[in-house]
């Protein structure tokens, strides 16, 4: 359990307790947002893109990523955004290589669903979409599933409504932009579509998944991944792992 830390709300000056969120790393180790202890908290006005996101290295694997900035309601009505350590300067240490974009073979990596008798494929390395806005992410995760080997990609005219944001062959995905961990009811209702679809159903996260999610992801066997604002998704439970290494179902 994170530790709590004393807060100070710039607007009605109350002082209050603070647990620093936690998500999960894509190494696989909990990542809690080093909250600067002496900082001076700062009161949201205007949310923007860039600035709702921060910069943090993992403490197990070295890893630097964008975490969403920790922020808390106050009593008094204020949102206030709380200052975390900031990243030192120099080299970036080298993180875990994933078993997907970021670590091809030698001989060119293996093409998801793309092997006969054993033979493994070739397929160029993948090319990320840098994150800027919502938008940007869906065209990440779309560019991800052609890169795995999903085709026909398109948008619904409502993603709101549908609670889908892509639709392919064989492929329902949805992708959660914001700066909350990714809830129970999202997974199980992109189940559902995949269910109507007969479709395999892929969950792209920005800020992760709470453990219910996850959990529940993991016994329905929902390929899950997160993606921070460079646009390569990574895989964070066993069915993305699959889909990875075994690329679509094959008819």
């Amino acid at each position: 359990m994170p530790e709590s830390v004393p807060v100070r709300c710039p607007a009605c000056r109350r002082e209050q307790s603070f647990t620093p969120p936690t998500f999960p790393c894509s190494c696989g180790a909990p990542l809690t947002l080093p909250v600067l202890r002496d900082g001076t908290p700062e009161e949201i006005g205007h949310r923007t893109w860039q600035d709702i996101w921060v910069t943090v290295d993992c403490p197990s694997c070295g890893r630097q990523g964008h975490w969403p900035q920790p922020e808390f309601g106050c009593g008094c009505g204020a949102v206030v955004r709380v200052p975390v350590v900031p990243v030192a300067p120099g080299p970036v240490a080298p993180g875990p290589v994933a078993p997907g974009p970021q670590a091809p073979s030698p001989g060119g990596a293996q093409a998801p669903g793309g092997a006969q008798d054993g033979e493994p494929g070739a397929r160029p390395a993948f090319r990320p979409v840098t994150i800027r806005t919502a938008r940007d992410a869906v065209t990440a995760a779309a560019q991800y599933l052609r890169w795995l080997g999903f085709g026909c990609l398109r948008r619904p005219d409502d993603p709101a409504a549908s609670g889908v944001d892509l639709y392919g062959k064989g492929v329902v995905a949805q992708v959660d932009p914001t700066t909350r961990p990714t809830g129970l009811r999202e997974v199980e209702c992109l189940w559902l579509n995949g269910l109507n679809e007969s479709a395999v159903s892929v969950f792209f996260s920005l800020a992760g998944y709470a453990r219910e999610a996850r959990a529940r992801a993991d016994a329905l066997h929902i390929p899950l991944f997160i993606m921070d604002l460079t646009g390569t998704p990574q895989p964070v439970n066993d069915p993305a792992d699959t889909l990875i290494r075994c690329g679509p179902p094959r008819a």
